[in-house]
């Protein structure tokens, strides 16, 4: 389910970073650009003609060797991970982010700087609310390849938890966990990528990490240094000298944490699931995870979310103690038994209504419509979602009972399912536009069994009753 918790969030104003892409070797600019609500995240490479613009999205996923790579068409970005998860964890939910070249900086290989810059910028709250995809039930993927696996279950607020496992000497098991996405900057951020020693070597027989040196990758030496490798190392890294530390990482820095490596993991989680494209309030964890199986979980998951919102199935909480019962709502309404068609109110604010009625088989209306196969009449459903979108309007009112409610226009109506004995009908309005000289305008929508059954556009007008 998704559900609207705060509001939308993006940057105070732009701000640039340059430094090189590990792969590439190129220098490269990023630059992060405020955008307009309900954006989320795309990149645009301004060294192409049209700017061609890729948005976060885990259906743009093309490869997850050496990172999170994007392709749209034929469009790419490379290493997106990183900066996705600075995003994510200062709590912005739409920026551009502009890159003259097809990966951003690797900077040190962290989030650090990228965090930096968005705290230089500042941040904006706009008015749209944020919506978040609310985990009710436990969604799970497993490589049965690798053996590695991510879980979602229901928390209270985005949690991360990662588990790796390298099977070597020099890093064995190690855990990690954020619990508050507000910590994101202290305990994660900073987290820098890492290799192993055999990966360096195989990556600088084939060219493929021209960027990289020692500031920006934590080394692990998980076998025998021969003299020829450490020739080459002091090549590529252009140093006089490299040696292993006792921890057996290279000499090139120290570790910012004992479990750097499952911070990291855990850095990247994050950055990979920025493109399922909503806010997730869950809590993720992550067995011996890596991009590739990142992404595949992002892509369950945005699936899921995509087809929830297209079946717009709302959660109400039938079992709590109604707004109004139907003493209350018939002080307002000026409809009576049999001609009351809302039971509850269940919710009520200055721009929505959740009403609930419960069909059965004593409704008067059954009798003589198809009395051996009892549907409810399509139009009476629509007249009870009127009545609940009348509460709504008289609510606005000091003295709703001096006031009726006349329909002036009814668009859009679809049927989409029967209604049957036994069934528990919820209406759902919501204002389209602000109330205005007494005319309300609503959408409606009616579920039952958790699926939509009817939906309207409804206009009424509120008048004041004569002898008032």
């Amino acid at each position: 389910m998704t559900n609207c918790v705060a509001k939308q969030r993006t940057i105070q104003k732009e701000v640039s970073l340059t430094g090189v892409g590990l792969h590439t070797g190129k220098e490269v600019t990023i630059t992060f650009k405020p955008a307009p609500e309900n954006y989320g995240y795309a990149f645009i490479r301004v060294d192409l003609e049209g700017s061609p613009v890729i948005e976060a999205d885990a259906n743009y996923v093309v490869n997850t060797q050496r990172g999170t790579n994007l392709e749209k068409r034929g469009v790419k970005i490379q290493t997106s991970e990183h900066v996705l998860a600075a995003l994510v964890g200062m709590e912005v939910d739409n920026c551009m982010i502009e890159l003259n070249a097809s990966e951003p900086p690797i900077m040190d290989g962290s989030s650090k700087f990228f965090v930096k810059a968005i705290e230089k910028a500042g941040i904006q709250e706009q008015e749209a609310d944020r919506e978040e995809y609310v985990v009710d039930e436990v969604i799970s993927y497993t490589d049965e390849e690798t053996g590695s696996e991510i879980t979602i279950i229901p928390a209270d607020e985005y949690q991360v938890t990662t588990m790796v496992d390298f099977g070597t000497k020099v890093l064995g098991t190690q855990n990690a966990s954020l619990k508050h996405l507000s910590d994101f900057k202290d305990e994660i951020a900073d987290s820098r990528t890492f290799s192993f020693l055999h990966e360096i070597e195989m990556l600088l027989e084939h060219g493929l990490i021209k960027g990289g040196d020692l500031n920006n990758a934590i080394v692990y030496v998980d076998k025998e240094l021969s003299d020829e490798t450490m020739q080459r190392l002091r090549h590529a890294f252009k140093k006089d000298k490299i040696s292993v530390k006792p921890n057996g990482i290279l000499d090139n820095l120290t570790l910012h944490h004992p479990n750097e490596a499952a911070r990291h993991k855990l850095l990247d989680v994050i950055g990979d699931l920025a493109l399922v494209g909503t806010r997730i309030r869950g809590k993720v964890i992550a067995n011996k995870p890596g991009h590739s199986i990142n992404t595949q979980f992002a892509k369950k998951l945005s699936k899921i979310i995509k087809i929830e919102k297209r079946n717009k199935i709302p959660k109400f909480d039938l079992s709590k103690t109604p707004v109004k019962d139907v003493n209350a709502i018939m002080d307002m309404l000026p409809h009576r038994p049999p001609f009351l068609l809302v039971d509850k109110i269940l919710e009520l604010s200055e721009k929505h209504v959740v009403g609930l009625k419960n069909v059965t088989m004593n409704e008067p209306f059954f009798v003589g419509h198809f009395p051996g196969a009892p549907v409810m009449p399509g139009v009476l459903i629509v007249e009870a979602m009127a009545q609940t979108g009348g509460i709504l309007a008289l609510s606005t009112v000091p003295d709703p009972e001096n006031y009726l409610t006349f329909f002036m226009k009814i668009n859009n109506v679809k049927f989409k399912q029967q209604v049957n004995p036994g069934d528990t009908l919820v209406f759902n309005l919501e204002l389209i536009t602000p109330i205005r000289r007494g005319i309300v305008h609503m959408q409606g929508n009616a579920y039952a069994n958790d699926k939509l059954v009817t939906e309207a556009e409804l206009m009424a007008q509120i008048v004041k009753t004569k002898n008032n």
